[in-house]
């Protein structure tokens, strides 16, 4: 179990960095601007005061250090992602991982932006307030498809490093 709980930390840690990487990518490349971690942050210190969903989060009364606490909460919802996919997943896919299961997983966790996070910021379900909701919808499924090759990338990674022999 420990083995599982500790791969899945490393995974979604990976994978989230490569999603991290994917965005600065984008940004660079295609002038996607890059996600604004200080919204989500205040969303997160807004939830003890009962405010699940907001009008818009922009307006909401902001909070000390929010981008900072946006950061944390990224990392800790892809390493609860990649914890949750290790046990899922078990022993035998961490032995000898492959793409297809992390891919699908990945895009199913998709819901949990369009479905409790983006309504919570006040972009609505499934980002339909947003100016171009289509665009922004498909940037989220590729961004989440990293997020499964990099689910992929490091159980291989973690499988290679913890084998005797190397492969040719």
């Amino acid at each position: 179990m420990q083995t599982i709980l500790c791969t899945g930390i490393l995974m979604g840690l990976g994978a989230t960095v490569l999603i991290d990487i994917w965005a600065l990518l984008l940004q660079r490349m295609a002038q996607v601007a890059l996600p604004n971690w200080g919204m989500v942050g205040r969303w997160v210190m807004h939830l003890p005061r009962g405010k699940l969903f907001h009008k818009e989060i922009a307006v909401a009364l902001p909070v000390p250090r929010e981008r900072q606490i946006g950061w944390v909460f990224h990392y800790f919802v892809g390493v609860v992602y990649g914890v949750f996919f290790a046990f899922l997943a078990g022993p035998d896919w961490i032995a000898a991982p492959t793409f297809p299961p992390a891919f699908i997983y990945a895009l199913a966790t998709i819901a949990g932006g369009w479905f409790l996070l983006h309504p919570g910021l006040g972009l609505g379900w499934a980002v339909s307030k947003v100016e171009h909701p289509n665009r922004v919808r498909m940037l989220g499924l590729l961004s989440h498809s990293v997020f499964g090759l990099g689910l992929w990338l490091f159980a291989l990674l973690l499988t290679l490093s913890a084998s005797d022999t190397v492969p040719v």
